[in-house]
């Protein structure tokens, strides 16, 4: 018996410990085939399910016609929700084509399961393919909704960066560089928006012009007014560190403002779900054991009177 748990002791020792120094071994001689030839190995690619999606999403939205009325406002709204792929427009067409064909057969199944009448079935497959439609340009608009929120709360902290980056002596375009550096891993929106400014300074655009686009691409009100004061800064030589300062104290000034406002409105919101789930429970715990005393006691002497 002793021997016996010794081998098997071994074997459940030894067996991963050995596979461990094969792959060791493996691994050692990979990168010594690397070093001495200088050539990576070229290994078969597998695509992957993302890839595959994204393809067969691509190819539908180049099937979709499009309106080019609705196109120059729809490639905006795309890089307000953050999408700056060339082919962010088509993917958006094979998104809706596919999530309208996807809504229509779910319906046309649920009324075919539920054995509706005829007339029943296209109103219910109708209602599936507009919501269909309709779902893909309703989660963009809620991206950019997010996107934007995220972007008026990383202003303030932002623009003291920048007061600092100022008052210690940089211009405004190394500014926007050295802030954009630093905090790319706070708030990647933001600081995404300065490097495409950037970018688009260094590729020939003037500075008013670029904030312009900045403030377009965003469409965040506070960063449109920040635009403004440094456009006015640029323009008549005024302490860009001041103005900075003051748009952020107005900005903090603003957010404060905002929070009173929504703890303010706090008590009447409170209202309906104090009056109908708290108000309720507490009845049943207060006034339900009197309630069936009662009715155990009281039932039985009227009905012996």
């Amino acid at each position: 018996m002793l021997e016996l748990l010794t081998c098997v002791v071994f074997v459940v020792v030894a067996v991963p410990t050995g596979f461990f120094c094969l792959h060791l071994w493996n691994l050692r001689s990979r990168a010594l085939d690397r070093m001495a030839t200088g050539k990576v190995p070229v290994s078969l690619f597998v695509p992957s399910a993302r890839l595959i999606w994204q393809e067969l999403v691509a190819r539908v939205g180049s099937m979709v016609p499009a309106s080019t009325k609705d196109l120059p406002q729809l490639r905006l709204r795309l890089i307000r929700a953050g999408f700056r792929n060339p082919s962010a427009v088509r993917l958006f067409y094979g998104v809706r084509g596919v999530s309208t064909l996807g809504f229509t057969a779910l319906g046309l199944l649920w009324s075919l399961k539920s054995y509706t009448a005829f007339d029943n079935l296209l109103l219910l497959t109708g209602a599936a393919a507009v919501i269909g439609y309709l779902v893909p340009m309703q989660v963009l608009l809620i991206q950019i909704r997010r996107r934007k929120r995220r972007i008026q709360r990383a202003l303030p902290n932002v623009l003291d960066l920048m007061v600092v980056c100022v008052e210690a002596g940089l211009g405004l375009d190394q500014t926007t560089l050295q802030v954009a550096s630093e905090l790319m891993f706070a708030y990647p929106d933001l600081c995404e928006e300065l490097t495409v400014m950037n970018l688009e300074m260094r590729a020939g655009k003037r500075r008013a012009e670029a904030l312009h686009n900045l403030a377009d691409r965003t469409g965040v009100e506070e960063l449109k007014k920040l635009v403004a004061i440094l456009i006015q800064t640029d323009r008549f030589g005024t302490s860009v560190a001041q103005s900075l300062r003051g748009h952020s104290d107005y900005m903090r000034v603003m957010a404060r403002q905002k929070a009173e406002e929504k703890a303010s409105k706090l008590a009447v919101k409170l209202v309906f779900p104090i009056f109908f789930c708290v108000l309720p429970s507490l009845f049943v715990v207060t006034v339900g054991p009197v309630l069936t005393r009662l009715v155990r006691d009281l039932l039985p002497a009227i009905d012996n009177m």
